[in-house]
């Protein structure tokens, strides 16, 4: 009866050791994370104008932003968050499908009040050609990058009606730089059923 206590304790932990990943291996180092080598070149920039021109509150305020985005993706979190509050569909980049033709990922829409799932990477936002968005040109398509670690909240200004982030843009995707932007619109973007992007529905 030991012998077979003690050979079923050994069967399941060279199971364990079989199917589980082992704790103790090395992260991908944050180096090769696109965002991170693009958030840290945008710091260093910063920092040098700072070094260069001297300090306003509005330099500061963006050198302390993206020394805690660095930090966060440096913590090791994988993914961006979206959340749609602009009173239409919006169209958001997310994991690449088979099908996918475009490298950004593949284009999926988030209904009205909706979020994306936790460990679900929203890695950009969709901006239709006309489209206004603060602080970004909108008279071609582009996408508004999110980087990992970010929780992005989008909006509708009531006055001005243009879409407002939460976050500042890092970096912007124009149509024509890359492949990858299709030449969709609003009309279109509202017209789209909303994704399932879990094998849940999104929450309210």
């Amino acid at each position: 009866m030991k012998l077979l206590k003690i050979t079923l304790v050994i069967v399941v932990f060279l199971v364990n050791l079989t199917i589980a990943s082992p704790s103790w291996a090395d992260r991908p180092k944050v180096s090769k994370n696109a965002d991170y080598v693009q958030v840290t070149k945008t710091l260093d920039r910063l920092l040098q104008e700072r070094e260069s021109d001297g300090s306003t509150p509005a330099l500061k305020q963006q050198i302390d932003e993206l020394q805690l985005q660095k930090a966060a993706i440096a913590s090791g979190v994988t993914w961006g968050q979206c959340r749609n509050e602009t009173g239409n569909t919006l169209a958001i980049y997310g994991p690449a499908s088979e099908e996918s033709k475009f490298t950004n990922g593949t284009l999926y829409f988030l209904a009205d009040g909706q979020t994306t799932p936790d460990n679900w990477d929203c890695a950009g936002v969709y901006l239709p050609s006309g489209i206004k968005a603060a602080g970004i040109d909108s008279t071609t398509a582009s996408v508004f990058k999110i980087m990992d670690g970010t929780q992005l909240i989008a909006k509708r200004n009531s006055d001005t009606g243009e879409i407002v982030f939460n976050v500042p843009p890092l970096k912007d995707f124009k149509e024509g730089e890359t492949t990858s932007i299709p030449s969709i619109s609003q009309t279109f973007i509202n017209s789209r059923i909303p994704s399932t992007l879990s094998a849940e529905e999104l929450d309210d």
